[in-house]
């Protein structure tokens, strides 16, 4: 793999990339900075060692090279050229072309020190998308680590970097999990899932446990297992992660699933990226993790949910038709529209569902009343907000939640509009605006009963006061 004096300087690969300087290395290849003479722009020069003339490019070369080319996704670092140097006609190197990443790598970040919570949570985010588009096309990493993670600088102070995926030498159609050729320890030590340990099957978990550990490590900026191949290898099958206790409980709950020795317990990629969007948001303050409540009077939102109490009859046409809107505006099996009592939840439509009712203390739409607003639950296992929920640890097993507050026009919550599904998922801001825009037309319908009962009873009355006039009998002629 080395030239004369270790130089590429004078070397102009297939008459179009001169590499530069050495911008990092691994046990296989060298990356260089190089300039693509051609379009006049910088690029990664990947170079792996020689091969003897006349033979075919090495297996590892060949790998990535069939991966790269597959893939085209904004999280994964592109492949724009391949080749085989044969400048040394006794020592052709196999090579890739891709694109230069400017910034740091995530080692380098977390060795600086430079990483806020939100922070890990974007870079978790944008390398669970990468993932999971990888896993969707049946391939598997296998190599997650801090130095395989690239920080895109776009050079904007309104856009934050992002993480980009790379190195796919040892990654794998996850078909081919089932032969014995995939049986070997392959990855670094240090971030193994313990079924590569073990030399067991493996697939996407084990990639979900190495992010795991990459994410845990941006918060205690140290290796969890440390030490040589053999013993942090092995530490893995003995000991669980160590979490910080003082992280919020949806990092706690995220983390300690993604890195459950059984590869079974741990959340596909999917659920993954849902619960970081999730820790973002809230992060953010679009939806707080734990609400304060907005203090309500009681007594006066039970004065509201009465007035309303004679025309919130269950199985009421209009409330039928509003669940079956909000079921499909959201996609979702299960549509709920509620009145909160005092001590019950009494649900006026709930198709999809045969549960009519709940002890107020058993349902999330008691939440959504006494925190004024809106919740999203993408995830209901990995949310703190419902993680231990009867309907989500029991025979229910919701995985999602949605609700709406219904609201009088003094501005009292009296109930909730409900969308539930059984796999976990998100919900576009369109759609949760039409949900609250079907809780506004539950309110209207609600004050237009209330309304009619009474102008009713009102001419009523008006007719009752009114004397019946005297009948006048004309005269006998």
């Amino acid at each position: 793999m080395e030239r004369p004096n270790g130089s590429y300087s004078d070397v102009l690969l297939k008459q179009r990339y001169r590499p530069a300087e050495v911008i990092g290395h691994g046990g296989m290849a060298k990356v260089y900075r190089a300039r693509d003479e051609q379009l006049g722009r910088d690029v990664a020069l990947k170079l792996f060692g020689a091969i003897p003339a006349g033979a075919e490019a090495t297996p590892v070369f060949s790998s990535e090279l069939r991966m790269l080319a597959s893939l085209n996704h904004h999280g994964i670092v592109t492949l724009l050229d391949a080749g085989i140097d044969d400048s040394l006609p006794d020592e052709p190197h196999p090579y890739l072309i891709m694109e230069l990443v400017t910034g740091p790598n995530l080692e380098e970040a977390i060795r600086a020190g430079e990483l806020t919570p939100r922070r890990i949570a974007e870079i978790g985010y944008d390398l669970s998308e990468a993932l999971e588009y990888v896993h969707a096309r049946g391939i598997v990493h296998r190599d997650l680590k801090p130095s395989n993670v690239l920080l895109v600088d776009y050079g904007a102070t309104e856009v934050r970097s992002r993480a980009r995926l790379t190195d796919f030498g040892i990654a794998f159609d996850a078909a081919a999990a089932l032969g014995p050729e995939e049986t070997n320890t392959t990855g670094t030590a240090a971030y193994l899932s313990p079924e590569q340990v073990l030399r067991d099957l493996v697939g996407p978990a084990s990639d979900v446990y190495a992010l795991g550990l990459v994410l845990l490590e941006c918060f205690t900026r140290h290796i969890e297992y440390p030490g040589d191949p053999s013993a942090s290898a092995v530490s893995r099958l003995k000991t669980d992660p160590v979490v910080p206790v003082d992280l919020n409980s949806g990092w706690r709950s995220l983390l300690s699933a993604m890195t459950q020795r059984d590869p079974a317990q741990r959340p596909p990629m999917r659920d993954v990226l849902l619960a970081l969007r999730q820790i973002i948001i809230d992060d953010a303050g679009r939806h707080r993790s734990r609400p304060v409540p907005v203090p309500i009077e009681e007594t006066a939102r039970m004065n509201a949910v009465r007035r309303y109490t004679p025309y919130a009859r269950p199985g009421s046409e209009v409330f039928e038709r509003v669940a079956n809107l909000a079921r499909r505006v959201a996609d979702t099996p299960v549509a709920i529209v509620s009145m909160i009592e005092h001590d019950e939840i009494v649900f006026l439509a709930h198709p999809g569902t045969d549960i009519a009712s709940l002890d107020r203390a058993d349902g999330l739409c008691s939440s959504v009343v006494s925190h004024d607003e809106p919740w999203v639950i993408e995830n209901c296992l990995l949310d703190p907000r419902s993680s231990e929920h009867e309907l989500v640890t029991g025979d229910f097993a919701m995985r999602f939640y949605a609700g709406v507050p219904i609201r009088s026009p003094e501005g009292y919550n009296v109930g909730v509009i409900s969308v539930v599904d059984f796999a976990p998922r998100t919900l576009t801001d369109e759609q949760l605006d039409s949900l609250v825009d079907l809780a506004v037309l539950v309110t209207d319908e609600l004050e237009l009963q209330v309304t009619t009962h009474q102008l009713r009873s009102e001419l009523r009355l008006s007719t009752e006061d009114v004397p019946t006039p005297a009948v006048r009998y004309p005269h006998a002629v």
